[in-house]
């Protein structure tokens, strides 16, 4: 039996509410979930049944209204919630929105956490960020590292609400026997990512740059900072394979990391993508723009020993894959 097989027959057993399902990841967990035999149901207010995986999502249900998570968790009374809903953005997003970020991801997690302590929800798992880790924490980061100083401060407010879910979690184990554990993904791209030049992340925000300035006959494209930021990606799919291997097979109180353990300047990485892309014009770095959090890599031993994960696409193949849906997904011809 592979590994996503005998991941999933581990699961069947539970009654799985998937918050977020609608999003960038929770899709693909959602999807790796059904491909394997789940059934997946959209909750509309019926009780929970094994083997099945329900999607909240927030046009239906406002996971910042204690009355909405109230609803949820007392109809459905799942075995196991996946925490995955969260208000995200790039640099910009963050420095822009810092109070609705901080809001959103510390009341959704507070609210939805206890309430699965308070239905006896047998197990939580929390999706953490990257954005959590001290500004100057040396690389690569493990997870022991995440007390030793402030987040960087371009997003600080968001790795905060995020880390507030851990101590809640642990707060909760110590009091309760509440098994909710926290995972720390590293950036993650794939195709279906937001595009959105005043949310996205760096590879969407990269790609939709290349593909204008092409579109336009553009001879330079503007990126933010300088270029020697350093940042792990990892690939969504395989994000979603560790964030179940994680269910089934993680229960300490303990964060846990999940990357690639490749780490590729923000320079290296325009260059890559506008290689694959065949632009052959000038790259600008804006310098009067932040940098961020100046290198990011994550220590992936713990995974790799406690779950068996690792992740498997290469960044190339990512990037062709997500620049592919990119393209494919514009109205307007792809052979520019």
């Amino acid at each position: 039996m592979n590994t996503k097989e005998s991941l999933v027959s581990d699961l069947k057993s539970e009654s799985i509410l998937i918050t977020g399902g609608s999003g960038f990841l929770g899709r693909r967990v959602v999807q790796l979930l059904s491909d394997h035999g789940f059934n997946i149901e959209i909750f509309n207010g019926q009780s929970g049944k094994i083997g099945h995986a329900y999607v909240n999502r927030s046009l239906v249900f406002d996971l910042t209204s204690e009355f909405s998570v109230k609803k949820v968790f007392e109809k459905l009374n799942p075995s196991m919630v996946i925490h995955m809903a969260a208000a995200v953005g790039g640099i910009g997003a963050n420095q822009n929105t810092p109070a609705e970020f901080f809001y959103k991801n510390a009341m959704m997690g507070m609210l939805c956490q206890e309430y699965a302590r308070r239905v006896g929800v047998r197990k939580f798992v929390a999706i953490g960020t990257v954005c959590s880790y001290p500004k100057h924490t040396s690389t690569p980061f493990n997870e022991s590292d995440i007390w030793n100083g402030y987040p960087e401060e371009t997003n600080a407010a968001y790795g905060i609400a995020k880390k507030t879910l851990l101590v809640q979690s642990q707060a909760y184990r110590q009091q309760y026997g509440f098994n909710g554990i926290h995972l720390l993904p590293a950036n993650l791209y794939g195709p279906q990512d937001n595009f959105d030049e005043l949310t996205s992340h760096v590879i969407p925000a990269i790609i939709k740059k290349v593909y204008e300035a092409k579109l336009n006959k553009s001879s330079e494209i503007l990126i933010w900072g300088d270029g020697t930021p350093t940042r792990e990606f990892l690939y969504v799919d395989d994000a979603a394979e560790g964030i179940l291997l994680a269910a089934s097979r993680y229960n300490g109180e303990s964060p846990l990391n999940l990357g690639s353990g490749i780490e590729i300047s923000i320079g290296d990485l325009t260059k890559k993508i506008c290689g694959l892309m065949d632009y052959n014009g000038n790259i600008t770095f804006d310098t009067s723009k932040p940098n961020g959090q100046m290198k990011r890599r994550l220590d992936i031993s713990k995974a790799a020993l406690l779950l068996g994960f690792q992740a498997t696409t290469e960044i190339d193949v990512g990037l062709k894959n997500t620049i592919n849906w990119f393209v494919n997904s514009r109205s307007i011809p792809k052979d520019i």
